[in-house]
This record gives structure tokens, C-alpha cells and sequence, in this order.
């Protein structure tokens, strides 16, 4: 089955929105990757599998320059990106930089305080980074978790957070994948530029879950994801090979989890509740 980013992604976007500030019982878009306090490693561009077959991906090694993949990487050392062209011109896209830095505690307490007030002093952090590129509003993003195991998503610029949902603990059990393995938070696409855009999003995952990845429209590379206290977040900037149109939406991001031996237990793009064949 080919996902293309302006065909399945598209729908996906202009049924849930971005950023997905739903009312209640109406479900969200997708999530996942980017960095932790104390976490794994940084989610910079690596091969892997083709992300829509169910393959187990390659372990990550740092890339020596920003990884540019137009929907479908080449074969080798994966120095040479191939081109893919979907159904419009705005469908071939690069993922420019997946990498993200974890933002300091003191950083982190104000942006939780801004973000929360009062409640801040509830919850504990369990990702905390910045972003590989900054838009208007935002440059990172914080997951954090009360003693009842609520999760909030507070996005962060500079010290100061916010949340775009009401109240902020709206995105538990909002949208849960099939089979229940992995529930999303918010995602969202932004603008940070001429022809540049950030996407960020995060997520919870179950126990079973031992690696998270996130694949972007046909693209079959997946880039890791940072994982910590049952959450997950991801950051990429990206950038179209052609000037986008007014209504651009970009590629759809894809999750995908694997058990501890490797096998692939949950593919996003195969989920019959985002691809519309239930």
C-alpha cells in the first residue's frame, strides 16, 4: 500500500486539523520522536527498512550532514537521495533535520509554570527539548506527568509554555491507535521560513514498546524516536522541493513501535483507523 503525502496524508490533516485542538470524543492526527532529559540517543537522520512494510529498522548512527529524502532513499550508503514525485507538486519534501537538544530545568520549571500555573507544581517532566527549527511560537516541547499518570504537552518559546488544548490533561485517552499500543497527543506543521517548516508532535506508548520510530509520507526512512516515562515527542524541520502553496499541509508523520526483540508491533500506516478502510 502507498501512503502518499498529499493523497492519504492530506485527508488526514483536513479531517483532524492542525494543530489538533478537538472538541471531545472527536479523534486527532499523528505523533512521535525527539529528545528526553536523560533519555536515548538524538533522533538525527538514519536509514532503515522501508518504513510501510513492517520491517525492523536499523539502529541510528549520526549522519555527517542534514539527510535530504524525497519520499524514498536510495540504495547503498544512502549518500544519494532518490526523487519521488507524488500527485501534486508540494508531495516531494526533505526532512532536513530531525535533531533536537534537551532544554535546562530551570528552563523547564517556567515553561511548565507558564503553561499550567498553579497545577505546575503537580506534574514532573519526562521530555523536555528544543526543536531543530523555531517557528513564531514555538521552539520545543515539554511532556510532563502528574501522580495519577496524566499527561500534558506544553509547547515552549523561549521560557514561556503553552497548551493548545483545555484543559491541558484533554490529550489523555483522546486517540488511541488499533490494538491500543500507542495513544497520540497533539501534532502540528509550521511554518518557520521560506519554504521551511517545523513538525512537531508527541505521544504515549505501552509498556510493550521498546522503540518508536516516525517514517514521513512515502518516505520508507524512519527516524528514531526519544522515549521517557511512557512518552514520546518528535521534531523535524522539513522543507518542500517545490514553493508550497497557500494551503500547504506537508506530509503526513508516521509512528511506528517495536518489541524488545525487534519486530515491529504497531505501523501507523497501516492502521486501518488513519487509513480510512476499517
Amino acid at each position: 500500500m502507498k501512503i502518499g503525502p498529499q493523497d492519504n496524508g492530506a485527508s488526514l490533516r483536513r479531517r483532524w486539523g492542525v494543530p489538533l485542538s478537538v472538541a471531545t470524543g472527536v479523534t486527532a492526527l499523528s505523533v512521535a520522536a525527539v529528545v528526553v532529559l536523560g533519555g536515548t540517543e538524538d533522533a538525527g537522520p538514519s536509514a532503515a527498512d522501508p518504513a510501510h512494510s513492517g520491517g525492523s529498522p536499523v539502529e541510528s548512527t549520526p549522519a555527517p550532514s542534514p539527510s535530504a529524502s524525497h519520499g524514498a532513499t536510495s540504495g547503498g550508503d544512502g549518500s544519494a537521495p532518490s526523487s519521488h514525485r507524488g500527485a501534486s507538486p508540494e508531495a516531494a519534501f526533505a526532512i532536513t533535520d530531525a535533531t533536537t537538544t534537551p532544554i535546562d530545568t530551570g528552563s523547564v520549571t517556567k515553561i511548565l509554570s507558564a503553561c499550567l500555573g498553579p497545577e505546575a507544581s503537580q506534574y514532573h517532566a519526562v521530555i523536555a527539548v528544543r526543536t531543530p527549527v523555531a517557528s513564531r511560537d514555538r521552539d520545543g516541547v515539554v511532556v510532563a506527568v502528574n501522580s495519577a499518570g496524566q499527561y500534558v504537552q506544553c509547547q515552549s518559546k523561549g521560557d514561556k509554555g503553552t497548551s493548545q488544548d483545555s484543559p491541558p490533561t484533554f490529550i489523555n485517552d483522546r486517540l488511541w491507535g488499533t490494538g491500543r499500543v500507542v495513544e497520540y497527543f497533539d501534532s502540528m506543521l509550521e511554518p518557520v521560513g521560506a519554504g521551511k517548516y517545523l513538525m512537531l508532535g508527541a505521544g504515549h506508548y505501552t509498556s510493550e514498546v521498546a522503540k518508536i520510530t516516525i517514517s514521513y509520507g512515502d518516505d520508507p526512512k524512519e527516524y528514531p524516536a526519544r522515549m521517557a516515562g511512557g512518552a514520546f515527542v518528535y521534531g523535524a524541520a522539513l522543507s518542500p522541493d517545490t514553493p508550497p502553496g497557500p494551503r500547504y499541509m506537508g506530509p503526513s508523520p508516521y509512528v511506528h513501535a517495536y518489541d524488545a526483540a525487534g519486530k515491529e508491533i504497531y505501523n501507523q500506516a497501516k492502521d486501518p483507523k488513519f487509513t480510512g478502510k476499517q
